[in-house]
């Protein structure tokens, strides 16, 4: 079944059909609340109350890590549509997904700092739980917004250059003419629902709630969202950055016709970068929130992700699981539906026999 008719492309719209109604003034807007990006004194007001009360606290131990099963990945990679699917956590929103035939990456960031700059600002509290030159030839690249965590130039440039050409990467509107600037030109931009098909594998970028900017005089001049990746043998839903929204009933409700018994077989969902709340809530999930969204997307099972890595809110690196872990008592769900995994460490995906 194909999403094509749910997701035509813009060059093949009416020039009178109207804009989209998160179009606006020449930028964008999330569908169930109009963001507002905080100033810098609400910035400076937050780093200096976080200041004052040491925060955040010191993480209890390291972001878990182990070494890469680099023999099972690159066997993989290898298997073509025989491909076992599975995702790696390389750390941060950087995901390795192997599936249909294709190793994809989201959001990669393999730099050191999440900044404008590489010798400052956020830093790695762990490497990447693989290098580049440890990674398998990449097809794919999804983009869910330009933040400087989820959109990395270097990384970029890197994986434009890899052996045997760059992969196809997909990035929300306005963002194809920042790409060509590095020099990566293999760039689809995509709206909200339009999909692109990589061999057997079709993906649908979806609405999220969150935002966009790299300066403080490009906000939401750019758009940002979510991947629904449909495989034969799996279906992988990646969220990137999001606050709780009621989209993601509408993301379950819009391919429940391509669902019929269970939503997603893997959803990626941020679980971490969520203190203070008055300052996050609009933009990033708290734990109770994304197992509303693991529930709320019908997902068999979901990887929680966007922690332990880069310090960037008001609590401790290693805090995100064990919250999570008492989120998923109070909603009755497993460790199995919903787990961590550590830096570096692969899971395999049941696949679907079928049932697309």
């Amino acid at each position: 079944m194909s999403l094509q008719a749910c997701a035509s492309a813009t060059d093949a719209e009416p020039a009178n059909k109207p804009a989209p109604q998160h179009h606006r003034d020449g930028g964008f807007q999330n569908n169930y609340m109009d963001f507002a990006p905080k100033g810098l004194g609400a910035f400076l007001s937050w780093r200096w109350n976080a200041m004052r009360n040491g925060l955040p606290p010191p993480p209890l131990a390291p972001t878990p890590r182990v070494a890469p099963d680099l023999a099972f990945i690159q066997s993989n990679a290898r298997a073509g549509q025989a491909m076992a699917p599975a995702v790696t956590w390389v750390g941060h929103a950087t995901v390795l997904a192997q599936l249909g035939g294709i190793n994809m990456l989201t959001d990669p960031i393999f730099s050191e700092h999440a900044s404008p700059v590489g010798f400052a600002g956020p830093k790695r509290a762990q490497p990447p739980g693989l290098a580049l030159d440890q990674l398998p030839r990449i097809d794919l690249v999804v983009i869910s917004h330009n933040h400087y965590d989820h959109c990395d130039a270097p990384t970029l440039q890197a994986l434009n250059l890899q052996p045997g050409g760059p992969p196809q990467f997909l990035v929300p509107l306005g963002l194809k003419a920042w790409m060509a600037e590095l020099g990566i030109t293999q760039v689809r931009e995509m709206d909200w629902w339009q999909s692109h098909q990589l061999g057997a594998v079709e993906v649908v970028m979806t609405p999220v709630q969150h935002w966009s900017g790299r300066s403080l005089t490009d906000r939401m001049q750019t758009l940002w969202g979510g991947w629904a990746v449909f495989a034969p043998d799996a279906h992988l839903f990646f969220a990137g950055d999001t606050g709780y929204s009621p989209d993601f009933s509408d993301i379950a409700k819009r391919f429940a016709a391509r669902q019929p018994d269970g939503g997603f077989d893997i959803a990626l969902i941020p679980v971490g970068a969520y203190k203070p709340r008055w300052f996050m809530k609009e933009q990033h999930v708290n734990p109770d929130e994304a197992v509303q969204m693991h529930q709320d997307l019908r997902s068999r099972q979901s990887l929680g992700i966007h922690w332990g890595t880069f310090e960037l809110t008001d609590e401790p690196l290693d805090e995100p699981p064990r919250a999570l872990a008492r989120s998923r008592q109070k909603a009755g769900v497993t460790e199995q539906d919903f787990f961590v995994l550590a830096i570096g460490q692969t899971r395999r995906v049941e696949k679907r026999q079928g049932r697309q």
